[in-house]
């Protein structure tokens, strides 16, 4: 007996950034195709190592629906985009597309709600907390403004000082105690550098705090490991890659993808 989406064309998914390695995307992806029986889609991973290569990899392939969009490309893909999702927009990121039958690409961050509702359900209920943000670069756009949105007061730390960012030298001078919530956005303690971490004073934490990592690989950072040692309570960003991941699925599967 033929199974009911024979007759749909192949719809290719895929990840765009460099370099690629082990994918988060791609494993969660043809898991869950498996898994749901979805037998007309594909998702592979492309490793380009220019942004200026993105029309040429969906001009190669018509079936080309959607795309992840990884570092270091999250900023860079912009100006390839016809369209502009709001938040996408507001946060000046993007991580997924959405190509049309036409061949244009809207962008959208996925990062955000994927970001937001990990964090609230981390969060259980607990409020009036202030929160720091371990790093500027292009992960910690949409923690701020998750933070902004939620009305939750961040200070945000960097190696070096700057108008929108404290040193981490300016921050030993200050008590963790005034920041319930912890949020690294930096690639410190992402395997294969197990061992290093933010250079905090973790013997300031206790268990009125909430240490979280969008890094999941190693599952229990140092970051958050000296910090469960400490008292914290602590989350890793697997739950937020799942719910980003199920955010673009939702996207590439809208009304809208399906107008040319």
């Amino acid at each position: 007996m033929l199974n009911k989406t024979h007759h749909h064309r192949l719809r290719q998914f895929g990840l765009i950034g460099y370099p690629l390695g082990h994918s988060f995307s791609q494993t969660y992806f043809s898991e869950k195709f498996v898994r749901e029986e979805i037998d007309d889609c594909r998702y592979d991973n492309y490793p380009i190592d220019d942004i200026e290569m993105l029309p040429s990899v969906i001009a190669e392939s018509e079936e080309l629906r959607g795309l992840n969009v990884t570092i270091p490309y999250k900023v860079e893909v912009l100006p390839f985009c016809d369209e502009l999702h709001a938040e996408a927009a507001a946060v000046g990121a993007v991580n997924t597309l959405l190509i049309k039958k036409g061949g244009s690409i809207t962008g959208y961050n996925t990062d955000i709600p994927g970001f937001r509702d990990s964090l609230v359900d981390f969060l259980d209920g607990a409020s009036g907390m202030r929160a720091l943000v371990l790093g500027t670069g292009g992960a910690s756009k949409a923690v701020r403004f998750v933070l902004e949105q939620l009305d939750i007061p961040f200070q945000s730390v960097s190696r070096q000082a700057s108008a929108d960012a404290i040193s981490y030298a300016q921050l030993a001078e200050q008590n963790l105690q005034d920041f319930h919530l912890v949020i690294n956005t930096t690639p410190l303690g992402m395997a294969p550098h197990l061992d290093r971490c933010a250079d905090l004073n973790y013997d300031e934490l206790g268990k009125e705090h909430y240490l979280y990592d969008l890094i999941y690989n190693p599952a229990e950072t140092l970051f958050l490991q000296k910090g469960r040692i400490e008292g914290a309570k602590t989350k890793n960003g697997h739950e937020m890659l799942v719910l980003q991941a199920e955010a673009s699925w939702a996207i590439w599967n809208s009304e809208d993808s399906e107008t040319s």
